[in-house]
């Protein structure tokens, strides 16, 4: 069985190419080709419901409280508080890709790749480590349990599995457009 951080690893792979995936579609975009009716709602859906909702939230409900009970600073400039000012980073430039015209849909999916790249090293890289080293097993058990609450409540759309499937649908749909000038 996984460990949380190896569980939160996994996710990570998976939200790097979801990344992969929008940095080709504003390529599209910037190249003045058109993205199939739907897809940009679509990959937004699924950032929002795998890596927010799903990914993000075991985070926020579970390793960063662990963490800060095993003594990780939380408040303001600390490693927590970082990472969960860059979670809200997203979520606003996510919002600005949701919103946005051709344009300025481009410039914040392309800030949200790098925010997101950039956040997910430093927690493979840093936070991670360290709280396989701070987290003994009794706390490791407790993410397991909070991570399986999470997964509960997305249902299906937790799974690994699923995400890659709908991930995969996402990249089809891409790669089938036509490439005719203009975007949706």
């Amino acid at each position: 069985m996984n460990t949380p951080t190896e569980t939160l690893r996994d996710e990570h792979v998976l939200i790097l190419r979801a990344l992969d995936l929008l940095e080709t579609a504003a390529a599209r975009v910037e190249r003045g080709l058109a993205t199939p009716e739907g897809w940009w709602a679509d990959v937004i859906a699924w950032l929002r419901g795998f890596a927010d909702r799903n990914h993000h939230a075991k985070e926020e409900r579970a390793l960063f409280p662990a963490m800060a009970r095993a003594g990780v600073p939380a408040e303001a400039g600390g490693p927590i508080a970082v990472m969960q000012e860059e979670h809200g980073q997203g979520r606003a430039l996510l919002q600005v890709v949701a919103d946005g015209e051709a344009r300025p849909r481009v410039v914040a999916a392309r800030r949200y790749i790098d925010l997101l790249r950039n956040h997910i090293e430093k927690e493979n890289e840093v936070l991670f480590p360290l709280a396989d080293d701070l987290l003994d097993r009794a706390a490791q058990d407790a993410l397991g349990r909070e991570f399986a609450t999470v997964t509960a409540e997305m249902g299906r759309h937790a799974s690994l599995e699923h995400a890659a499937a709908a991930l995969q649908a996402l990249v089809t749909g891409l790669a089938g457009s036509p490439d005719a000038a203009g975007t949706r």
